[in-house]
């Protein structure tokens, strides 16, 4: 098996922010509503409650963010995905569900220092100093689809990874 790579190999920027590329990065889609053993299920792969809406839960390298009504991205190590296929598939054996393997398919980024925000405020209709810690928002960056969430000194960014390059160069020339 070969060795998984990041959309842009570990791509960083230095400007009045950091911006870098995160990953390869463990990422499912889990698609469900309503399922007596959902908790159960998403706490077994990451270690979280399922989060309210708008919010993110983190447990170290691994979390639970809340998409849409019936929809999460779980977050954990990249060599972990397949186990938690297996357990997710276990746990809502019988409960209609849908959980997908999008490591591949998407890029993450990481803007940090003290005016990262700054910087995603020129690309995102986000009040940024109104966003909370674990507060996560899907909106645009520029006319490009993302996820975005604070954690620790910054912010974490997903977007498509056909579009990883394009949103690295606005993040960076955001940054100078």
């Amino acid at each position: 098996m070969s060795d998984p790579v990041s959309a842009l190999n570990g791509a960083s920027f230095q400007g009045f922010a950091t911006i870098r590329e995160i990953g390869p990065l463990g990422m499912i889609t889990l698609r469900a509503k309503g399922l007596k053993s959902l908790d159960k299920a998403v706490k077994a792969v990451t270690g979280t409650k399922v989060p309210a809406q708008r919010r993110i839960e983190v447990n170290g390298d691994r979390a639970c963010g809340w998409m849409s009504p019936d929809e999460y991205l779980l977050i954990l190590p990249y060599a972990d995905v397949a186990a938690a296929l297996k357990s997710l598939a276990t746990a809502l054996a019988g409960e209609h569900h849908l959980a997908v393997d999008v490591s591949d398919a998407r890029a993450v980024f990481r803007v940090e220092g003290e005016r990262a925000a700054e910087v995603l405020s020129r690309l995102a209709p986000v009040d940024f100093d109104k966003l909370e810690p674990g507060e996560l928002r899907r909106t645009r960056t520029a006319q490009v689809a993302a996820a975005m969430w604070q954690q620790d000194q910054g912010f974490t960014v997903v977007c498509f990874r056909s579009v990883g390059r394009y949103v690295f160069d606005l993040l960076a020339n955001a940054a100078r």
